[in-house]
């Protein structure tokens, strides 16, 4: 990210947090936000005329997208529950040995990867993820800034990502 939009964003950060909590975000505001920070950071471009409108206006895409990967969820989630209350015990149930196989071995590969993160950004990304505690309250238990648990959360999710493409790669 060129360093306008990166101080366009740290002033505005409070500013997009309310406004994707007022449009809907929730408990899911913190992570929009972490998300949104990830697509500026990788913009390829050149200069922005208004970054602040760009970053507003990126934050209204995100909360669109959100609503409708859960729209789309809960869709799933219930076809899913009506096929498999129809299908019961049927062997189209079953994932096999071979997809459980895969799974352990992707699952071992994440853990691998995930050492590679200082032990700090590893808990932080656990408390965050696993725990579902809120980045303010992470900052609070480690003593340390809410920007800096952002920080390490980049890094976790960066990680995250190449390991993502190295698996979907194989």
């Amino acid at each position: 990210m060129h360093q306008g939009l990166q101080q366009v964003f740290e002033e505005n950060r409070e500013s997009l947090l309310r406004y994707l909590r007022a449009h809907g975000a929730g408990d899911s505001a913190e992570d929009l936000l972490q998300e949104l920070w990830l697509k500026a950071a990788s913009h390829p471009g050149g200069p922005i005329a208004s970054p602040r409108n760009y970053l507003f206006r990126a934050a209204t895409n995100l909360m669109i997208d959100h609503r409708r990967s859960e729209f789309q969820g809960r869709r799933r989630e219930d076809e899913w529950s009506t096929l498999a209350d129809r299908l019961g015990n049927a062997v189209a149930n079953d994932p096999g040995p071979d997809r459980g196989l895969d799974a352990q071995r992707r699952l071992a590969t994440v853990e691998r990867e995930l050492r590679k993160l200082s032990p700090r950004a590893l808990a932080i990304f656990r408390e965050h993820r696993l725990e579902a505690r809120t980045q303010r309250d992470i900052a609070a238990r480690f003593g340390i800034s809410a920007s800096t648990v952002e920080s390490d959360l980049r890094q976790a999710y960066r990680l995250l990502d190449e390991i993502r493409r190295q698996l979907d790669e194989e």
